[in-house]
């Protein structure tokens, strides 16, 4: 994680940008007929595997991310002639590095999955956190594009976790999250009082 003046760009920050005016597969035009299953597992680390061996190329990983859609709870791999449904143990992507822009009402925070989307978390990049009801394990989230997410690896989660503030929303309740692009994100909340 870096801290760059709100001035000069960050390399993630710059990327972002790029990203935006980047051309995609038009996957809202094909109609891709009757699904069939596809043997790709993308694992809760954000490992691709084919027939139950890892994908090593990260290219082709990059390539296939680029063409996979979201409908319900199910994941596929589309072209203009199939649709390959696929098993997605958690999250298809996976966020491997945060960069921070600014300070206050004005920070920015952007994140880079593992198949090198970059997106600046704020209104259409929600970050979420969901807490397993059994270990209290927070897993947290960033929305990344078309229903697609990425888990926060725990390297970066640490490192947001450390930019975290409180705010108050009654007299009992605390909120612990993050600004970025404007937007609070909520990292978790405290019924109790702080020390």
């Amino acid at each position: 994680m870096t801290n760059q003046d709100h001035n000069q760009l960050g390399p993630l920050e710059a990327l972002a940008l790029q990203a935006k005016n980047e051309k995609r597969p038009p996957l809202g035009s094909w109609s891709s007929g009757v699904a069939r299953d596809f043997p790709l597992r993308i694992s809760r680390d954000g490992r691709w595997h084919y027939l139950g061996s890892p994908i090593e190329r990260a290219s082709l990983v990059k390539l296939l991310s680029r063409v996979m859609v979201r409908e319900g709870d199910e994941f596929f791999l589309v072209s203009p002639e199939e649709k390959l449904r696929i098993e997605i143990e958690d999250a298809p992507f996976l966020a491997v590095e945060m960069e921070k822009i600014g300070t206050g009402d004005l920070q920015k925070l952007i994140f880079r999955t593992n198949v090198d989307d970059v997106v600046i978390a704020g209104v259409d990049h929600k970050i979420w956190v969901n807490e397993n009801p059994k270990t209290q394990e927070p897993s947290p989230y960033i929305e990344i594009r078309d229903g697609l997410d990425a888990l926060i690896n725990r390297a970066v989660f640490y490192d947001l976790a450390e930019l975290a503030i409180y705010t108050s929303v009654s007299p009992n309740k605390d909120l612990c999250g993050v600004m970025s692009d404007g937007y609070f994100f909520n990292l978790a909340e405290s019924d109790d009082d702080r020390i």
